[in-house]
């Protein structure tokens, strides 16, 4: 059992190879617990600002409501450029390091965004801090590249995701606990010190998990043919480009749940309960993941989740478009699309790494630049699409899924659900 307390046989690997300040290599369950923790800043930098954004405008004299989400586009897309050359950095010197160097990044922005005398500063500390947050998620995945693959890969991830889940249940309304005894700048301190904890813990017991005989050198020669792999695979490229669909729908919706609750639905004192019911969803279906997937496979839940994903957002775009929406129905369509995305997520990112294995930094660096990239820019879009109804979003969501499934289908020359060979331990 994966939470099973760990046993010398279950290590993730001997400790005569790795390099770390303790003598003990972590078990499965404190590794995926720390993964988690990792992958959970970023969600936290993300959702508790979300109650914040009215209190920032007018604390930093925002004249459109419109602008205050750039507050999470900055760091969306500061996230995003770093991801470029991270993986490549971390192919050629090992994690461990680069981990370490991200986190503590993190804890010096978010304090440089406490004491931002201007919005536009604000952006520019978001945007840093976004880079440092991408160090953590990037090595995240190319840790667990480093010792795990296909299915068994795709179960650790859907297990760390559930538990990362935490954070946008939590997040917003610890934004909104903090606004409630002070400024909106006291968020960025909490975030700072979730950030040194974090740090912390991975000083004294992240191991490296990249061997020296593996890591390649970075020139252009070397850069340029690991890019070539990752670009060149059909997965690679296919399942990417459905997971950057399916996120930009996703980010569309993180810029416009605030004014939706705010202004739609006249109910911003709901948002931290109607985010953490959507959320909860998630972390469920993220464990339904990780229980089911050695035994159907990832094609099976990926594929039919993207089609659940798509044929729900049709008929909540219908909903809103009739004059029907309310808050319930808004919660609850939003809930299972957003169940849909986890079993989307692990699978379509496990498959688009199947292949992977020997660059999986770069693969990791140019999958995940895409992907946040594009879906940053097109969630700003479609957020600034906002009209006061819940339209211009599903009318979106609707889009970004028929286009995830086209694309899906194309990859799989037309078979979807099933594997193109007998399933193995690395499939």
């Amino acid at each position: 059992m994966l939470f099973a307390a760990p046993q010398h046989k279950t290590q993730l690997m001997p400790a005569a190879q790795l390099k770390s300040p303790s003598s003990k290599v972590p078990g499965q369950t404190e590794f995926v617990l720390l993964i988690s923790s990792v992958m959970m800043l970023v969600a936290f930098a993300i959702d508790s600002m979300l109650p914040a954004l009215p209190a920032i405008g007018l604390s930093l004299r925002v004249a459109d409501p419109a602008d205050q989400p750039l507050v999470i586009s900055a760091f969306l897309i500061g996230f995003s450029l770093a991801l470029l050359f991270i993986g490549t950095i971390s192919d050629r010197y090992g994690r461990r390091w680069l981990m370490l160097a991200s986190l503590i990044g993190f804890v010096v922005m978010s304090i440089s965004a406490a004491v931002a005398p201007s919005f536009e500063i604000l952006l520019m500390a978001r945007g840093a801090q976004g880079m440092a947050a991408a160090g953590g998620q990037v090595l995240v995945r190319a840790v667990v590249r480093d010792k795990f693959e296909g299915r068994a890969m795709a179960q650790i991830m859907s297990l760390a995701g559930m538990i990362f889940m935490a954070g946008p249940i939590i997040a917003p309304s610890m934004g909104q606990a903090v606004l409630a005894v002070g400024p909106w700048r006291w968020i960025f301190i909490v975030l700072a010190a979730l950030g040194f904890c974090v740090w912390t813990w991975a000083f004294f017991r992240l191991p490296e998990t990249l061997p020296a005989e593996k890591r390649t050198p970075i020139n252009i020669k070397a850069v340029s043919a690991n890019a070539k792999v990752v670009l060149s695979d059909r997965l690679s490229v296919g399942y990417t480009l459905a997971m950057t669909a399916a996120a930009s729908a996703l980010f569309g919706f993180l810029m416009s749940v605030q004014p939706i609750f705010g202004r739609t639905f006249n109910s911003a004192d709901m948002l931290p309960t109607g985010f953490a019911i959507m959320a909860g969803g998630m972390m469920g279906a993220s464990l339904l993941n990780a229980v089911i997937v050695k035994r159907y496979g990832m094609r099976l839940i990926g594929h039919g989740a993207l089609i659940v994903f798509t044929l729900v957002a049709g008929i909540h775009a219908f909903v809103a478009w009739s004059g029907r929406e309310t808050l319930e129905s808004f919660i609850i369509l939003q809930m299972i699309m957003m169940m849909a995305f986890p079993m989307m997520g692990g699978n379509f990112n496990a498959m688009a790494m199947e292949r992977m294995g020997s660059v999986a930094g770069t693969a990791s660096s140019l999958q995940g630049f895409a992907n946040n990239l594009i879906s940053a820019i097109v969630g700003t879009i479609i957020g600034r699409a906002f009209d006061g109804t819940t339209v211009p979003l599903y009318v979106a969501y609707f889009i970004c899924g028929a286009l995830a499934l086209i694309i899906v289908f194309v990859t799989e020359r037309g078979q979807l659900f099933v594997a193109r060979h007998a399933p193995t331990p690395a499939e």
